[in-house]
């Protein structure tokens, strides 16, 4: 999605821009293949120590001579350059510059040894295989994409706590910029929705919800917002609070009256006193509209989540009705 079908493109009253970006980002890269180069016993020391403190690098001692140096070399820059920036390659000709060989007491090539904050770290020697390859180039520099998981869920976390503060267009902002690196991340979908529903956009949140994949579709963050769309639409059609309070007042034994009321309290936020209206009426009655003073309470669970506050504190209440 994107442009005018993008539902999480627009603002909430102010123009929202999401410049957040993720991934290590490697220096620019002059053309094709910089990310190997061939070094010398001079350029040792800027070339692949210095450089191994910023990334890691492998060096692949060879020579001109040797066959399996011919077999390894096309698969080795074949994976770096598609690592693209995530280790640099840097070549060692032995003929014509022996003395790092020597020292590193390699005696047979070819040989790659993989340099991290200034020292060997690892290494291997002959033409191994493309996958293998591949499998050392993860060891040294974590999985591909590890870096940028872990930005977006630390992007997550700090948006949920924006929205959490009641900060809509803050929270907005990241979510957005989370979509645009990961346009099926059902947290942030999730979240974005959360933030047109705390903007009062109950609509343009479920389109934002509206024919996704079946996968992401079924993911619970998600099923969790379209249940408490549900609830708000829902509780639209419940009445006046002011009055529902009233009709209690004149009858604590309203039982319809008080179901009614938790529901609009738990869209207006006061899930304490939505989930106390619930245990009242099953404490008076729990055959009243087939236990559905329970049920309705653990959907409000489902919505509000497993360690929120207001599920911890109702939960254990429920449970000491339950089983005392």
């Amino acid at each position: 999605m994107s442009g005018s079908d993008n539902p999480y493109n627009g603002s909430f009253g102010n123009q929202m821009t999401a410049t957040t970006s993720f991934g290590a980002q490697p220096a620019p890269a002059a053309a094709a293949g910089s990310y190997i180069t061939d070094t010398t016993t001079a350029n040792f020391g800027k070339d692949v120590i210095e450089e191994s403190r910023k990334q890691p690098v492998l060096v692949d001692f060879w020579a001109p001579w040797c066959g399996p140096c011919k077999q390894l070399t096309p698969v080795l820059e074949k994976v770096v350059n598609e690592a693209k920036g995530r280790v640099r390659l840097v070549k060692m000709n032995i003929d014509d510059h022996p003395s790092i060989a020597g020292q590193l007491g390699i005696q047979s090539i070819p040989a790659v040894i993989a340099f991290v904050n200034g020292r060997p770290a690892d290494g291997f020697m002959g033409a191994v295989p493309e996958s293998q390859v591949q499998q050392f180039i993860d060891r040294i520099a974590g999985p591909a994409g590890a870096d940028e998981a872990a930005e977006i869920e630390a992007v997550l976390v700090e948006a949920a706590e924006l929205l959490a503060a009641g900060k809509i267009n803050e929270a907005a902002q990241l979510y957005a910029a989370v979509m645009q690196a990961d346009p099926e991340n059902a947290k942030a979908l999730a979240g974005m929705a959360e933030c047109m529903i705390a903007a009062n956009q109950h609509e343009r949140a479920r389109e934002t919800l509206t024919d996704l994949p079946e996968e992401l579709s079924k993911d619970a963050g998600i099923q969790a917002v379209l249940k408490k769309l549900d609830q708000i639409e829902e509780a639209r059609k419940l009445g006046d609070p002011v009055a529902l309070e009233r009709d209690l007042a004149a009858d604590p034994d309203n039982h319809e009256a008080r179901l009614k009321l938790a529901k609009i309290l738990n869209v207006e936020g006061r899930r304490d006193e939505a989930a106390e209206h619930l245990l009242q009426i099953m404490r008076k009655d729990r055959s009243f509209d087939d236990d559905g003073a329970r049920r309705q309470l653990l959907q409000f669970f489902e919505v509000w989540g497993f360690k929120d506050p207001a599920t911890v504190a109702a939960r254990r209440k429920l449970s000491a009705m339950l089983f005392s």
